[in-house]
């Protein structure tokens, strides 16, 4: 959050003085913007780039920055876009589920909060925990490797698949995973593949927005089935599939979004084998198994590693683990699946870029990559535990149901007569940024709930705050009915 700030306060800043400085007239230094405002090397490159992309400024290696002469331009007039709101509406059938889109729960996840707000609501590390230098070092030894900038196999290079293989443990082989371009992006393929248009898929209640999102864009139905702490009700799962005659079940057996919850021992071949009766497969989101706590005991293997049959579609991806921009991930299946998964993997994106694979294998391989494991294990649980006692201490109102051992948020339930809306915005106003729990519903939710993130911020002191002025918005009323 610090360094995106500085960025975005030194860009503003420039922004402001060009008017200083005649159109293709030199602006001071990097050396002299360092030493003038007092922020790195690095804060002054990432400012100067932004107002680069913005035509503000020239940077020309060796001689510095300028500012950009800007040629005259007439504004062109305004087209008239109201067509769309028919063809973008008109599905041609009225079986066909609509296929617009509220990506305002992933949104959430993604945007930076304004300057000076903890962000409690983001879905990566904090890029103190992210293992950067390891990044940088496995990308560039992957752009020296021979061919690194080639077109690689459409499934994925072998030796990352086989990497991958092993990971997921069981009986999966190399030649049934597809390296894909981050978890989203395997979800979204598994969901096209899976269910045609317009039919039901089942998703666990609550469930993570993203999820909703692609169902919903892919013209599918979401049908809520609701989970507990150990996970998906067996009976309830059954009862759906029953009533709606669905062909997809996706679920997160392990520290499930938002929840939290693990997917007990006793559930796990029970929900495998009512989807196999009824014809269906399972798509297991396994996004963060890398991310599990130092106090976890041993973690289940994941479905699919104990699934012959081919009903359970596994992704999982190393995103979670590294960095937003570091996406490759993994899609295993097994049968005819297998080859619908590849045949539209490959029509939407043809291939993974080599040198992003080429440095996965690299990282994979290096004594960097366990040391960074076994750090963010124990900064999660150091941090997960700071949050729990202060909400604890300073927020008693939240009930937190469930102390996750892996993933990176709580899951709280608010007082009764809370409007999640209301509070969000109040707690906005205290300088902390929360997920309100509505998004993550397919139907109408059981009570009002809020997503507090802990990976994002930059530590325990930040996290204490951040509770603080959560209380101050409590203590104001504007989340009360």
């Amino acid at each position: 959050m610090q360094e995106r700030s500085s960025v975005g306060e030194l860009a503003n800043r420039l922004r402001r003085e060009l008017d200083r400085y005649s159109p293709g007239g030199k602006l001071p230094s990097s050396r002299a913007l360092v030493e003038r405002y007092r922020v790195s090397p690095v804060t002054v490159s990432r400012a100067l780039a932004q107002l680069a992309a913005e035509g503000l400024v020239v940077t020309r290696p060796g001689a510095g920055a300028f500012r950009a002469r800007r040629p005259r331009t007439t504004a062109a007039p305004a087209g008239d876009t109201s067509w769309q709101e028919v063809a973008l509406s008109a599905d041609g059938a009225s079986d066909v589920v609509p296929r617009s889109v509220d990506a305002s729960g992933v949104v959430v996840s993604l945007a930076a909060p304004p300057t000076g707000v903890i962000e409690f609501t983001g879905g990566y590390l904090h890029p103190t925990l992210q293992p950067e230098r390891a990044l940088t070092a496995a990308l560039a030894r992957a752009g020296r490797r021979p061919g690194a900038w080639g077109r690689p196999p459409l499934d994925g290079l072998p030796e990352l698949r086989e990497w991958f293989a092993r990971e997921i443990g069981g009986t999966v082989t190399a030649a049934e995973v597809l390296v894909g371009g981050g978890g989203q992006a395997a979800l979204t393929t598994a969901f096209r593949a899976l269910a045609p248009p317009g039919a039901p898929v089942l998703v666990e209640s609550p469930t993570y927005p993203g999820m909703l999102a692609i169902a919903r864009a892919a013209g599918l139905r979401p049908v809520p089935v609701p989970v507990d702490p150990d996970g998906v009700r067996p009976a309830l799962l059954a009862d759906a599939f029953r009533a709606t005659g669905a062909r997809l079940f996706v679920c997160q057996p392990l520290f499930q979004n938002p929840t939290g919850a693990v997917l007990a021992a006793n559930r796990r071949a029970e929900v495998v084998a009512i989807a196999r009766a009824a014809g269906a497969f399972v798509i297991e989101d396994d996004f963060v198994r890398r991310l599990v706590h130092e106090d976890a005991g041993p973690l289940p293997r994941p479905l699919v590693a104990d699934d012959p049959d081919g009903v359970v579609v596994h992704v999982s991806s190393l995103t979670k683990a590294t960095s937003p921009s570091f996406r490759v991930s993994a899609i295993a299946a097994r049968g005819p699946a297998l080859e619908r998964l590849r045949a539209i993997q490959i029509v939407d994106t043809f291939f993974v870029p080599r040198p992003l694979q080429e440095a996965a294998l690299e990282l994979a391989g290096s004594p960097a990559w366990p040391r960074h494991l076994r750090s963010i294990s124990a900064e999660l649980k150091t941090r997960r535990d700071a949050m729990t006692a202060a909400l604890r201490a300073d927020l008693p109102e939240l009930a937190l149901p469930h102390i996750p051992s892996g993933g990176y948020h709580l899951w709280l339930r608010l007082p009764d007569g809370t409007d999640e809306a209301l509070l969000t915005a109040a707690a906005l106003r205290a300088g902390v940024a929360l997920t309100p729990g509505r998004p993550y519903f397919s139907a109408e939710p059981p009570a009002g709930h809020v997503r507090l993130s802990f990976a994002a911020v930059a530590g325990t002191s930040e996290i204490t705050e951040g509770v603080r002025r959560l209380r101050t918005a409590f203590d104001e009323g504007a989340g009360r009915k």
